[in-house]
């Protein structure tokens, strides 16, 4: 499935783009498709004033704006019920996912992360949901030997927030991170948790933010540095995630392969990258 050119670009790089990976019509117009059917009943539950139009895989998501209107926390509900559509999971678990992660990391026994999947909706200028910089390893545990898949459903363009890495960070290992972050005191959880200098380091690697369509994939070391870009468009930005890792690391063994499912914090697993105000 994999050049050896993009398996060497992935560990030199910390992530690789494949582009046209899923078929849109087979692969990706299914999900969009759940979406637009589940944003049609709420429109309807709470008599928002919108007319739906008809379905297409340019305007599934039309009505979400003015549903979040009405009330934000409309979103949420969006939010929970979307990552439960058939073809969405299907996609998730579809089996070229597991020969890439396979013949990308030279593994032989992989696994998805659990609650490790979903599909984010990122409005435009709202901060409070943003990913700030963060490594997958410290948000999701199972392995350190993983990946997240990334692969948006809507067109990717730069005023839309495109994700944001760093470069070949991911060689620099395990990182401290804060608990808390006093700049934004209204996030909480893994938002919450902050890189400590944070600037130097992003700083040192630099910044890349590749576009896409959707039926591209974005591959990233579990590693590799990454935020949330800022959407400063007029439409919200529809993404999905998912993670494989590597069941054969030692890491992953250690911990029995638990995450933050399993309410396991950072604190308790690597004490050591806490830093303590």
């Amino acid at each position: 499935m994999v050049s050896s050119e993009k398996i060497k670009e992935l560990k030199e790089n910390g992530y690789v783009l494949f582009e046209n990976f899923y078929n849109v019509e087979q692969e990706i117009m299914p999900i969009q498709l759940g979406i637009w059917k589940i944003l049609g009943l709420l429109l309807k539950k709470y008599n928002v004033q919108f007319n739906q139009l008809p379905f297409s895989t340019n305007t599934f998501d039309a009505g979400y704006k003015e549903l979040i209107k009405q009330n934000r926390k409309y979103g949420g509900e969006i939010y929970d019920a979307i990552k439960q559509i058939p073809a969405f999971i299907r996609l998730v678990s579809a089996k070229k996912n597991e020969e890439l992660f396979n013949e990308l990391r030279s593994a032989k026994h992989c696994g998805i992360s659990a609650q490790g999947y979903g599909i984010r909706i990122d409005n435009p200028n709202e901060e409070k949901y943003r990913s700030l910089w963060h490594y997958e390893y410290r948000d999701q545990f199972r392995s350190q030997d993983g990946v997240v898949f990334w692969s948006s459903l809507v067109p990717i363009l730069s005023d839309m927030g495109p994700v944001m890495m760093c470069p070949k960070s991911h060689k620099g290992g395990l990182r401290r991170s804060y608990l808390h972050d006093s700049e934004n005191p209204d996030k909480t959880g893994a938002y919450a948790l902050r890189l400590e200098n944070e600037e130097e380091v992003v700083k040192e690697y630099g910044v890349v933010a590749p576009l896409s369509k959707p039926g591209d994939l974005l591959v990233m070391d579990f590693l590799t540095l990454h935020s949330s870009g800022h959407n400063t468009s007029d439409r919200s930005r529809w993404s999905m995630q998912y993670r494989y890792f590597n069941f054969d690391h030692p890491s992953g063994i250690d911990i029995s392969w638990k995450g933050v499912s399993n309410n396991l914090k950072l604190e308790e697993v690597h004490p050591e990258l806490v830093v303590k105000r």
